[in-house]
């Protein structure tokens, strides 16, 4: 049973993330078959975009504490998206959380419905937002990720937006990303590549500096006493023993 779901309509490949029983989170085979997907679009002329979506009333609750991709998988995940010579568009009606956001930051245009909320969990559960930020902090106001990433707090889709998480937000999220896909179908394949390399230089920078530090920070929180006993609190569905 695969856990990425393929249409297309109109030169617009929809990619949509179906793992309902995680709530769409990030494990090792989620990220293999969104990867193998995006690999498929890249190579298909037929594909003007692509859109990332999600089932259910999650877009991506994180990292699978029960199966988690390797850091080093993530970042290819992330990288691939950033490098496609084609736009990703992420489409957005229900909750993100923690990596979830990593993968809105990798997409070239993101949209989201005012149901949906947002909240970088990490240090609730003993790590910190160490892949997801290279994509995050080249296009995100630093001060409010200061806050977001310290505190865990949820915003909503109006703040992401104002951050620069996000692209436009309203009520209705296909009304809201109609004329972007309009402007997409209509824009020459060279084009877009060209233009999307342009834009995305500084983000594959930081890539290209930072990839293998935040990695082994990555390793190393997952890997210590703190961060145990917060997947293990998570999973229990309680405070972690440093809570007050």
């Amino acid at each position: 049973m695969t856990l990425i779901a393929r249409t297309r309509a109109r030169a617009v490949e929809t990619l949509t993330l179906d793992s309902p029983h995680n709530r769409n989170a990030l494990s090792a085979v989620l990220v293999g078959e969104l990867t193998d997907a995006l690999t498929d679009c890249a190579k298909d002329a037929d594909v003007r975009a692509i859109v990332l979506t999600h089932t259910g009333n999650t877009f991506c609750a994180g990292a699978d504490l029960r199966d988690p991709p390797p850091p080093q998988g993530l970042v290819a995940l992330l990288r691939q998206i950033v490098e496609l010579p084609k736009p990703v568009v992420a489409r957005v009606t229900g909750h993100v959380r923690a990596g979830g956001l990593g993968l809105l930051a990798a997409c070239d245009i993101t949209a989201a419905s005012r149901e949906a909320t947002f909240a970088f969990t990490e240090v609730h559960i003993g790590v910190t937002p160490a892949v997801i930020s290279l994509p995050l902090l080249p296009r995100t106001d630093p001060r409010a990720l200061a806050r977001y990433y310290l505190t865990g707090e949820r915003f909503t889709a109006p703040e992401a937006a104002r951050i620069g998480l996000l692209t436009a937000e309203g009520e209705d999220v296909d009304k809201t990303l109609a004329p972007v896909l309009d402007g997409l179908r209509r824009a020459s394949p060279q084009a877009l590549a060209e233009t999307k390399a342009l834009l995305t230089a500084k983000v594959l920078e930081t890539f290209d500096r930072d990839a293998a530090d935040l990695t082994a920070l990555s390793a190393r929180l997952f890997s210590s006493a703190q961060a145990r006993e917060g997947m293990t609190a998570f999973l229990e569905r309680r405070d972690p023993e440093w809570a007050v």
